[in-house]
């Protein structure tokens, strides 16, 4: 089984996806087996306790620094003996020891086509006043592996939804959502879960 461990900073669409995923059966041979957010309003905390998943916040304003702030987070990380970190509209920084201890088993979901739109930055609605300002007809989202960049890891599953005449960027970031996001991330989980992503250097081989 692998176990799985989920970053969240909002509301937890993608980790109620997860869930529900897990749940139907979308995502075989996995276990969620914990939630961590820095916000500690965030709405993905209620989903997981209601779903019994042991949830937890741990933010960088209970602390008098960032390093012990990321040696606590470390701390809680490795408490979970996580296979494998979903970030899942994660805002804070992941620590470089983190990253290097859990290298190509942290992945993320992205709401655009990586490499665009992505980037310091380009993070939830900013993402789609971006690409609405720049009159593209199709976007997406990515889930990708983290690496010590940002939004540069090995890429893992794209998909691509259209821009429709009118959208808002809220329109927009519910149609990725719904039409990419949701879809890919559990299927990204399942198919790590199930030894099918191999990392090649820069790239991924990933057989369905």
């Amino acid at each position: 089984m692998l176990r799985v461990l989920s970053m969240v900073s909002g509301g937890g669409t993608n980790l109620q996806a997860i869930i529900d995923s897990v749940k139907n059966g979308m995502i075989t041979n996995t276990e969620l087996v914990g939630v961590i957010s820095n916000n500690k309003n965030a709405y993905a905390l209620t989903r997981a306790k209601e779903n019994g998943i042991d949830a937890k916040c741990i933010s960088p304003k209970d602390y008098e620094s960032r390093e012990v702030f990321n040696q606590e987070l470390l701390k809680a990380v490795d408490a979970y003996e996580p296979d494998l970190i979903v970030l899942a509209g994660y805002l804070v920084v992941i620590p470089p020891e983190m990253i290097k201890k859990y290298k190509n088993r942290i992945i993320n979901i992205h709401p655009s086509l990586i490499p665009s739109f992505c980037g310091t930055g380009y993070y939830g609605l900013k993402v789609h006043e971006a690409a609405l300002e720049r009159g593209v007809k199709v976007v997406g989202a990515t889930v990708h592996f983290v690496d010590e960049g940002t939004d540069t890891g090995p890429i893992i599953l794209q998909k691509a939804v259209e821009v429709h005449n009118g959208d808002t960027p809220e329109v927009l970031q519910r149609r990725v959502m719904e039409q990419a996001e949701w879809k890919i991330l559990p299927h990204a989980i399942d198919l790590i879960a199930n030894g099918k992503v191999e990392v090649e250097g820069h790239r991924t081989i990933v057989t369905e």
